[in-house]
């Protein structure tokens, strides 16, 4: 297979392989994008929960942003878990030094477990200040109600959720739906004029560990190929939807997807 761009992955770790850097990874690689790190913690976890979390330090953090881009220079970056103010921080400032573009975050704030990754002082310094820089946000719906602070429990809510979060700087906002409870999965993308809403059949399985990270490199790497939002989105949501079709089944909790699902 032909790279066809790069991307820079801003992550952390996940030593199981389901979720953050590695799935990431993972997911670049299979839809043909040439991916690049910067590791911003390393967890031990694996399907049941995470049992530590190790931060690196912001500094380091941004010389792995700051050394990989000013010699390959990315399409696209993909931004996942920031765990504090200082690192977030290290990270606009290495945006701002390499001029980077095309920047599609994803706010890891809890864990499939249900354990919160990220302090309330943190969410608010990421919404205010990380989020003018972003061309896409993709919260799920509990991220989608820490960042508004109220509850989201039905498609309408959502929009309104998508609409208020545009207010923080995004170009674009795209809201999972996985949480509400219908068959039908509907993931809403949100934008100044437009609103679009990509629906799937719910598949039942508990093997959903890392769907987030992987819909989010996936949206990354096909914008990192010059396909436009709604296309990148589309395609996106697909290739998670048959990643959690064909998923192996492995661990005792919730089990990975498979990232190789379009080379079957």
């Amino acid at each position: 297979m032909k790279l066809k761009s790069k991307l820079l992955i801003i992550a952390g770790s996940d030593s199981s392989g389901g979720a953050g850097i590695q799935a990431d990874i993972k997911t670049a690689t299979a839809l043909g994008v040439y991916a690049m790190t910067a590791i911003t913690a390393i967890t031990a976890q694996n399907t049941t929960g995470v049992k530590s979390i190790v931060s690196i330090t912001p500094r380091e953090i941004f010389k792995q942003i700051s050394f990989s881009a000013q010699d390959i220079k990315p399409s696209s970056v993909k931004i996942g878990m920031l765990h504090n103010v200082g690192v977030i921080k290290e990270v606009i400032k290495a945006i701002k030094k390499h001029k980077l573009k095309n920047i599609v975050i994803d706010p890891v704030m809890v864990a499939k477990g249900g354990q919160r990754l990220i302090s309330n002082s943190s969410i608010n310094f990421l919404r205010e200040k990380l989020f003018p820089y972003a061309l896409l946000v993709t919260p799920n719906i509990p991220e989608a109600e820490a960042l508004i602070n109220k509850k989201i429990k039905t498609l309408d809510d959502i929009i309104k959720a998508g609409k208020q979060i545009l207010k923080f700087g995004p170009k674009f906002v795209l809201i999972k739906g996985g949480h509400i409870n219908k068959s039908i999965i509907e993931d809403v993308l949100i934008s100044k004029n437009n609103i679009k809403i990509f629906k799937n059949k719910k598949i039942k399985t508990k093997n959903t560990h890392g769907t987030g990270c992987t819909l989010s490199s996936a949206i990354a790497s096909f914008i990192s190929r010059n396909y436009n939002m709604n296309e990148s989105c589309r395609r996106s949501i697909q290739y998670v939807h048959k990643a959690i079709l064909l998923n192996p089944k492995f661990g005792r909790g919730h089990g990975p997807i498979n990232h190789m699902a379009l080379l079957n």
